[in-house]
Parts: structure tokens; C-alpha cells; sequence
């Protein structure tokens, strides 16, 4: 038996949330979380120490970037994955997502099968 990947999604859309959860079930190698909100996903990943984090740029109390920075900034947090999963496109929002120390960028306009791939890449490294 294979110890599952612990997958943080912080994500302010419920329905997002539940087929992401329901597309990584489907593998069985990973346990899900959740959180709804900036500050809840920051205070998860503190708390559960997840192997990986999809972040959506656009939450409430603290927006992606700000929960990224904080993380990756933070000698115990830094080396935790973490994937900007939003519906923002453009090339600026790329830009500021590696400044604050975001692993990869993936616009949900490419789907959830090129985040699936970059959780399996990053995760078997």
C-alpha cells in the first residue's frame, strides 16, 4: 500500500472544488482538502502540510498571490508545490503568479486534465 499525496484545493467555488475532488479520487492516490477562502487555505496549509497546493488567484479575504507569497516565503512552507489554477489568462497574471514563488500556471481554460498531469509530474518528482 502506497502512502496517498495530500492535495490542499483552495478554491472559493464549491462546484470547482467538488470535480476537482471527484477527478483526483478517481486516481486513489491522493487525499483532498479543502478551503473556500484565502485565509482558511493559508491557515490548511499550515495546519495539514500538504505534498501540493491548487490555488485560485480569486478568493475572498486573501487573494491567491498573497496566500502564495506567504507561503513560499515561510522557511517551514517554502518547499510545498504550489499551482495557480485560474481563469485568469493573462500574461501579467503569469508573471506576478512565479514572482510570489508559484510552481506552475495553468488557466482553467486548458482544463482539468493539464492540471492533473502537472500534479503527477510535480508529485513524482
Amino acid at each position: 500500500m502506497t502512502d496517498k499525496k495530500r492535495i490542499l484545493i483552495v478554491e472559493d467555488e464549491k462546484a470547482m472544488v467538488d470535480m476537482l475532488t471527484i477527478r483526483l479520487a478517481k486516481d486513489g492516490n491522493y487525499e483532498i482538502i479543502s478551503a473556500y477562502d484565502g485565509q482558511e487555505g493559508l491557515q490548511m496549509a499550515q495546519k495539514q502540510n500538504p505534498d501540493l497546493i491548487i490555488l485560485d488567484l480569486m478568493l475572498p479575504k486573501l487573494d491567491g498571490y498573497k496566500v502564495c507569497r506567504m507561503l513560499k516565503f515561510s522557511d517551514i512552507h517554502k518547499n510545498i508545490p504550489i499551482i495557480i489554477y485560474s481563469a485568469r489568462t493573462q500574461e501579467h497574471d503569469k508573471k506576478l503568479a512565479q514572482e510570489c514563488g508559484a510552481d506552475a500556471y495553468i488557466p482553467k481554460t486548458l482544463g482539468q486534465s493539464v492540471l492533473v498531469d502537472k500534479i503527477k509530474k510535480i508529485l513524482s518528482s
